[in-house]
């Protein structure tokens, strides 16, 4: 009887499937442009914030307000972009958790532990090592989920910048990792920073999402009946004391993201073709603009590491965000029994564990929420949130320079297409037909070398003869 065939050691960050690899690039692609937006809208607010000639209209606008006092939806521009914008946010990082637990790679349940318990340890340890800074510091315990959340966008433009020969199993890692994040994070705001709960806005909000569901589940089509219905059920969240973007995740998760026979894309797929770039262009940068204006000066930033509550915020996004993942990674590995991809090494998962200490987004909106009363902490909780984002995007850059020629090498592998049938050749390996088809393209390529040797030769033969016979044509002319 034949010996059993051993089982092939699972691989940690090994290449993507074809498909994956396309709706990652796609995604990728949206969030550096994103990122690049949420930077500039960063930068903006801060030079707004700080030229003393501008800083009162910065305050004018973001504490304008607007809205129906009637259904308690007058709320400050401010408030606008955390509470409304930032939903639209959430309602996309919904769906790519779903498309990804159902259909991407992760639905392999050994497959999504990794991010998921890389996800957890990197929010578990940042929150410890804010809580050890400040028990030996005497500082407030209240800002403990600042540091723990990654900011997807501003890590992906960093990267579009340094690392544009990154693999794609390492982005796809920081893109999962980011969107794990970010579901622990949603809830993280609706369990430790509700203060009160008004049971029958919650109620309300609870029958809207019933609704929603039972439309998605009767295949009703047609934006004129869910942009309405979830603005509803947004206002009702926002009223219940409920932070309101968990509206938005909720209603990510409800939308189905399989394929049936006649279809293409599944419909969580279509909507978050068409809703990423919104949230990405404009419901990020806005929120940015209207969250980043801080007033930065020689003492602020001095301050920053001198009170525990910003020196635990800066040491919980570069210190703790890097050693959390990377050991949750290293431990799903040791005791899986899976073994890295043989084109990486640990340093790799280090590095982007340090690029994922950028704390934007989420980590702003914690501030305010743990320091909600006491506007001179919110300010410098907020500093410390840039200063750290900065050294752990300098400190990613670092690491990822030194690697980044294997880098790139890795990348070609991944790119090359030499029969141009829109595949990369690696994805093609146990297919005969691609083989077949290389076969073909190298014969033409090695009768057109026959070819040209065979017009050199002839040439070479032909060379002498034609000199010698000028020579003596030269001899026979007058002297």
């Amino acid at each position: 009887m034949a010996a059993p065939r051993p089982t092939p050691a699972r691989k940690v960050l090994g290449r993507l499937s074809l498909p994956e690899r396309n709706f990652v690039a796609e995604a990728l692609r949206t969030e550096t442009v994103g990122g690049v937006l949420l930077l500039l809208a960063a930068v903006t607010a801060l030079i707004w914030a700080n030229v003393p000639a501008l800083h009162d209209s910065y305050e004018s606008v973001s504490h304008f307000h607007l809205g129906p006092a009637a259904l308690g939806l007058h709320l400050s521009i401010a408030h606008w972009a955390a509470d409304g914008l930032l939903a639209v946010f959430f309602f996309v990082a919904g769906i790519e958790l779903k498309r990804e637990l159902v259909a991407g790679d992760l639905r392999d349940p050994k497959a999504a532990a990794l991010p998921v318990v890389a996800a957890l340890c990197g929010m578990a340890v940042p929150a410890l090592v804010y809580t050890l800074t400040n028990l030996t510091g005497g500082g407030s315990l209240n800002g403990w989920a600042v540091p723990t959340a990654t900011d997807i966008a501003f890590a992906l433009a960093v990267l579009a910048v340094i690392g544009t020969s990154l693999p794609s199993a390492l982005r796809a890692f920081l893109l999962t990792l980011a969107v794990v994040d970010d579901l622990f994070a949603i809830l993280i705001i609706a369990i430790f920073f509700t203060d009160r709960i008004d049971f029958a806005a919650l109620a309300g909000a609870v029958v809207g999402l019933a609704v929603f569901w039972l439309l998605l589940r009767r295949g009703v089509r047609g934006w004129y009946v869910y942009v309405p219905l979830a603005l509803v059920i947004w206002a009702l969240m926002y009223n219940s004391g409920v932070h309101a973007t968990i509206a938005g995740v909720a209603m990510g998760l409800m939308l189905r993201c399989t394929t049936r026979e006649d279809e293409d894309h599944s419909p969580g797929e279509h909507v978050e073709h068409l809703v990423r770039p919104l949230s990405a262009g404009l419901a990020v940068p806005l929120f940015a603009l209207f969250s980043a204006g801080v007033a930065i000066s020689g003492g602020a930033l001095g301050d920053v590491f001198t009170k525990p509550e910003t020196l635990g915020v800066v040491l919980g996004l570069v210190v703790g965000k890097a050693v959390g993942i990377f050991g949750g990674t290293w431990l799903t590995a040791r005791f899986t029994r899976a073994s890295l991809s043989d084109d990486l090494a640990w340093a790799d998962v280090f590095a982007v564990a340090s690029l994922a200490g950028i704390g934007f987004t989420v980590s702003l909106l914690i501030g305010e929420l743990a320091f909600d009363g006491d506007p001179v902490l919110t300010d410098e909780v907020k500093a410390a949130v840039l200063v750290g984002s900065l050294i752990a995007a300098l400190g990613a850059t670092v690491l990822l320079k030194l690697r980044n020629a294997r880098y790139r090498r890795i990348y070609e592998d991944e790119e090359r297409d030499e029969d141009l049938d829109g595949i990369p050749d690696i994805y093609e390996q146990d297919d005969p037909a691609y083989h077949l088809r290389m076969a073909g393209l190298h014969d033409r390529k090695a009768a057109e070398h026959r070819r040209i040797a065979a017009e050199k030769a002839a040439e070479q033969r032909r060379g002498p003869a034609e000199v010698a016979g000028g020579a003596g044509a030269d001899k026979d002319g007058p002297a």
